[in-house]
């Protein structure tokens, strides 16, 4: 039997994905060791292997076929678009991604002229104002902090994720649009789909079993 393989984005969401698939009875031992180097991780038994990579990588490994399941935001499969089928919302992660700016620049929104706007996500914030608004837009790239562009006059706005706003508010910024809903998602390769079809069918069966057990634990709580 070969490996099943899984693109994890390391950090919050690689530990979340790990709690959930051991609910599931998915475990991996290798992964706790403390101060572990190690890349790739495998439990026999279950014919299992994980790997971490940065998250801009995993749709990548999905797409060529390294990994056969990744989980990754939806901001990110946004941005990278690749060729992969898109199979389960998990859900957690759960955000939002905006254009923001100061209130003054909402006006420039409702007008047909070109503005700048400053993104990590450039290719995301082109088809928002290209497709959604039919508005053109200079975009520029940043990897820093992009809440800073339109205070010293570097965009008129910025397209990025918002979780509580508070870093926005802190900066005179505010949510001007959304444009559209993320969260975890899983991705599944093509061809594996295919050639492992019944085995990731499983795997998202019970996947989607213990998210619906976890919602009902939820709601009974509350």
């Amino acid at each position: 039997m070969r490996y099943l393989t899984f693109a994890l984005a390391k950090g919050r969401l690689a530990k979340k994905s790990m709690a959930l698939f051991e609910k599931i009875g998915i475990t991996c031992e290798e992964m706790n060791e403390p101060g572990t180097r190690k890349l790739i991780f495998t439990n026999e038994e279950l014919g299992f292997r994980f790997f971490l990579s940065k998250p801009s990588d995993v749709p990548t490994y999905v797409e060529y076929g390294v990994a056969d399941i990744g989980v990754v935001g939806k901001d990110t499969l946004l941005e990278e678009n690749r060729n992969l089928y898109e199979v389960l919302d998990l859900g957690y992660g759960a955000c939002r991604m905006c254009v923001c700016g100061p209130e003054s620049a909402r006006e420039l929104l409702k007008r047909n002229e070109i503005i700048r706007v400053a993104s990590k996500y450039p290719n995301i914030a082109q088809n928002y104002f290209r497709n959604k608004k039919n508005q053109s837009v200079e975009v520029i790239k940043l990897n820093g902090s992009v809440e800073l562009a339109p205070i010293v006059g570097l965009s008129d706005v910025i397209v990025d994720i918002v979780e509580t706003g508070s870093t926005l508010r802190e900066n005179g910024l505010t949510v001007l649009e959304t444009v559209c809903d993320l969260s975890a998602r899983i991705v599944v390769n093509q061809v594996s789909l295919k050639m492992e079809h019944a085995r990731i069918r499983q795997f998202l069966t019970d996947v989607a079993a213990a998210l619906q057990s976890e919602n009902e634990s939820e709601s009974e709580s509350q």
